[in-house]
């Protein structure tokens, strides 16, 4: 399946399989698509990070690590009169669908390699909202604003 990418001033689309391959191509458009506008090194890698671990949830989780799926994401510029300048990126994938209140991190305490995606998401992103969509599938709504900066991840409250 590859990758295929839709590119505007204000909105950037890729296509692409659930291949970790086609993770670092992923990564290196979204990040020259952000410095393009004006985001500054660190808040663009930040943005990179939690985009490529949204998209390695989407091939372990949702598709159990079938190369052969599509997810989409797309890019698109916002501003909030209290905020400022930003981009949400909306990652669409057609995998198994959760409960959204389920998903959350594990506990920090818990000290082992793997399963911090959740943490890492919602630190490096100002909001990160998972829905179930329509037809199957999930989708992960990701807000940064250039003004915010990665803090520590506290996403238990409320978790099972």
């Amino acid at each position: 399946m590859g990758s295929k990418t839709m590119n505007t001033d204000a909105r950037l689309e890729l296509r692409l399989a659930s291949d970790p391959a086609c993770l670092p191509e992923a990564r290196d458009k979204i990040r020259a698509w952000l410095c393009a506008r004006g985001w500054e090194e660190d808040g663009a890698c930040e943005y990179v990070l939690a985009l490529d671990e949204a998209l390695a949830n989407v091939i372990r989780h949702g598709y159990n690590n079938d190369p052969s799926q599509a997810i989409e994401v797309a890019a698109e510029i916002i501003t909030d009169a209290a905020e400022g300048d930003g981009v949400r990126i909306t990652v669409r994938d057609y995998g198994q669908q959760i409960d959204p209140d389920a998903i959350c991190g594990r506990d920090l305490d818990d000290v082992r390699p793997g399963g911090l995606g959740v943490h890492i998401i919602r630190s490096m992103t100002t909001t990160a909202t998972y829905k179930r969509a329509a037809g199957g599938g999930m989708l992960l709504i990701m807000t940064k604003y250039k003004s915010h900066r990665a803090t520590r991840s506290d996403d238990r409250e409320g978790c099972p």
